[in-house]
């Protein structure tokens, strides 16, 4: 492998969506071209499509092997799956066919991973109903990568500008979260998010911990999960020498978080490490009608492969018209090329 620039396998998404006109609009970026070897992981013919909708001035190449792709600066090398029907595909539109063709792209790009004829992979947006409706019965692309890779102890890191957030439950309802809150789990994810601060260069990670009550509970007024499980974490975690705080109330942990004083930040469910993430990165133009700015990405940890993924949805509203933004794959990928790179050194 040429370590400067590994193979990147990178999925176009749902076809129905955003992801092939941001996956366009990111290889007309030559910077891109500098740090990776990008392998477009979905069906040529929708990539030809979405070359017309961003407006760029970019060829497609359709291979059938890694090794025939070229990996040139000016054409899009599409891994061709061909299942994609041009006359059926409606942007906007939940269909089965999108879906399949979202969920067969994610699968190769695994494949290829685990065989090492990719180095690292990047994901790009599926829409969770039209997977399931293809009988592909998955909650979302941590999942997909958990089962094929066989993995069980896994966890979803959101990385931006200045948080770091990791979950100890995604996707599942509130009240599920509420009894994933355990000791083991805490201390699982408090491990995995040291490691991977640590790939990105950070030698000696400070990490904040969440609690899942209201103020952290207030000394037990409000919940008994802080003293029977998250602190005990914490406790734990520190006798292995990770250098930990907490647990914090969420709307203290997140702006110490946002001025410097974390590295990482462990959530205790979904919406509490998404929220703040989001409204870091995600500036809402009103008078546009969309997203002016997208800046984040996600990142499973406590696989085999690297996966690290834009962290926004299909857009179906703007699927189609030219106007979505790349900034987040275009992270996705500076993000997937430096974690190979700590990879093999």
């Amino acid at each position: 492998m040429e370590k400067t620039r590994p193979i990147l396998g990178i999925t176009m998404g749902d076809p129905a969506g955003i992801g092939p006109e941001v996956a366009a609009k990111t290889l007309a970026t030559k910077e891109i071209f500098d740090i990776s070897k990008p392998l477009i992981i979905g069906d040529a013919n929708v990539m030809n499509q979405a070359v017309q909708i961003a407006s760029v001035n970019l060829k497609v190449r359709s291979v059938s092997k890694v090794t025939d792709a070229k990996f040139e600066y000016g054409t899009i090398d599409v891994f061709d799956l061909k299942n994609v029907d041009m006359d059926q595909l409606e942007h906007g539109k939940i269909s089965a066919m999108a879906g399949n063709a979202a969920y067969e792209a994610v699968k190769e790009v695994i494949e290829l991973a685990m065989k090492k004829q990719v180095y690292g992979t990047v994901t790009g947006p599926i829409h969770k109903e039209s997977i399931n409706l293809a009988g592909h019965h998955f909650s979302g692309h941590t999942e997909i990568y958990a089962h094929f890779t066989k993995s069980s102890d896994y966890a979803m890191l959101l990385v931006s500008e200045s948080l770091r957030v990791i979950h100890v439950s995604t996707h599942v309802s509130l009240r599920q979260a509420c009894d994933l809150v355990k000791k083991d789990r805490i201390l699982k994810v408090i491990q995995l998010l040291d490691n991977a601060c640590k790939q990105f260069g950070i030698e000696s990670p400070k990490i904040g911990v969440a609690g899942l009550n209201p103020h952290a509970s207030d000394g037990g007024l409000f919940g008994w999960e802080e003293e029977k499980e998250i602190i005990p974490a914490i406790e734990a975690a520190k006798a292995m020498a990770f250098d930990v705080e907490g647990p914090l109330p969420a709307d203290i942990l997140f702006p110490k978080a946002k001025g410097g004083c974390y590295d990482g930040c462990v959530a205790m469910y979904h919406d509490q490490g998404h929220i703040p993430f989001k409204f870091e990165g995600f500036i809402w133009d009103n008078e546009q009608g969309k997203m002016k700015t997208i800046k984040g990405v996600n990142i499973t940890l406590g696989i085999p492969i690297v996966r690290v993924s834009v962290d926004h949805g299909t857009a179906f509203e703007i699927a189609g018209k030219g106007i979505a933004n790349p900034d987040s794959l275009i992270l996705a990928i500076k993000y997937a090329a430096k974690m190979v790179a700590n990879r093999m050194e």
